[in-house]
């Protein structure tokens, strides 16, 4: 039987320390599969040490986070089945609209970006600095994706990336160092592994023409090493406005350079709440939601039994 892998790469912000952000993002993973597909999930759980997360944040941030500013959220999250009236009325909320809105219009004009929210103005600020790449933490960031992704590429074992907000950012930027550097030195070069974006800056224009590769032509341009990639974006998430990276991406499926890539953009709702109120971005509210859940259950279910 393969031993597959799932590898999580956070978004912005301080984070609490390494391993009580694992186990707790764990959890949640194993409850949205469990809502699906119950047997998946107990079989997956069975294999805690498959999942690994690339604990980026303290490098970035010099700091940490109290995991019990989180846990009694996540605690609510956990009990709670399906997002309630409310949240499905927040998220779809005339303010919402309006801050939509905006990031549309900055998207196009980014010297506007003063006018966004506080919250999401930082998370873009906060990826103009990876991008900026200043005293080369961008370059150290990416090194610590691939000192946990290449060993697992070069015994040929399935991996699903999960990337959550700015971490998608990052490990786009990696597949596409490692494609165009032929690192893991496999079949034409390359180790196809999947993808999982959830809450994902990449679909806008001031994000992708910054990217690694996009200033160069045809194929270079794009990583060669995704096989299949799902994008979701929870209604209400500002960061993830631009959600259909069929189209954003649609030259690499036209070059065949990946073989799918799906987007569930339209009625997903990410109920996370905390003492603020509704936040459709946060990664446990993503990872707790069934159309994420069935995605992993089908891919885990899928590389059980490759060669």
């Amino acid at each position: 039987m393969t031993t597959r892998h799932i590898i999580f790469i956070p978004g912005t912000n301080p984070k609490p320390r390494a391993e009580e952000h694992r186990a707790l993002l764990w959890r949640t993973l194993l409850e949205g599969v469990r809502r699906v597909d119950a047997e998946t999930a107990q079989h997956l759980q069975a294999h805690p040490a498959q999942f690994h997360l690339v604990s980026w944040n303290n490098l970035f941030y010099h700091e940490q986070k109290d995991i019990g500013m989180d846990q009694p959220w996540v605690e609510a999250l956990l009990s709670k089945p399906k997002p309630s009236e409310q949240d499905i009325l927040d998220a779809n909320g005339l303010g919402n609209k309006m801050r939509q809105a905006v990031v549309r219009v900055v998207d196009r004009v980014p010297f506007l970006l003063r006018f966004l929210s506080k919250p999401t103005h930082k998370i873009l600020l906060d990826i103009e600095r990876y991008f900026n790449d200043t005293e080369q933490v961008a370059s150290q960031i990416r090194n610590l994706l691939k000192q946990v992704l290449l060993p697992l590429l070069e015994k040929n074992e399935p991996v699903l990336i999960i990337g959550h907000s700015m971490g998608s950012v990052i490990a786009y930027d990696t597949l596409w160092e490692m494609s165009q550097k032929n690192i893991a030195g496999q079949q034409d070069g390359l180790s196809k592994l999947d993808f999982l974006t959830l809450g994902s800056p990449l679909g806008m224009r001031i994000i992708q023409k910054k990217l690694l590769g996009r200033q160069g032509i045809g194929k270079i341009s794009f990583p060669s090493n995704i096989r299949r990639w799902n994008n979701v974006a929870a209604e209400g998430d500002i960061v993830a406005l631009n959600g259909n990276f069929k189209h954003s991406f649609k030259e690499m499926l036209n070059r065949e350079m990946v073989e799918t890539i799906e987007d569930y953009d339209h009625g997903v709702y990410n109920f996370f709440r905390n003492e603020v109120g509704l936040n459709s971005h946060r990664s446990y509210g993503y990872l707790v939601n069934p159309v994420v859940g069935r995605l992993i259950a089908a891919w885990w279910r899928a590389s059980t039994n490759k060669n």
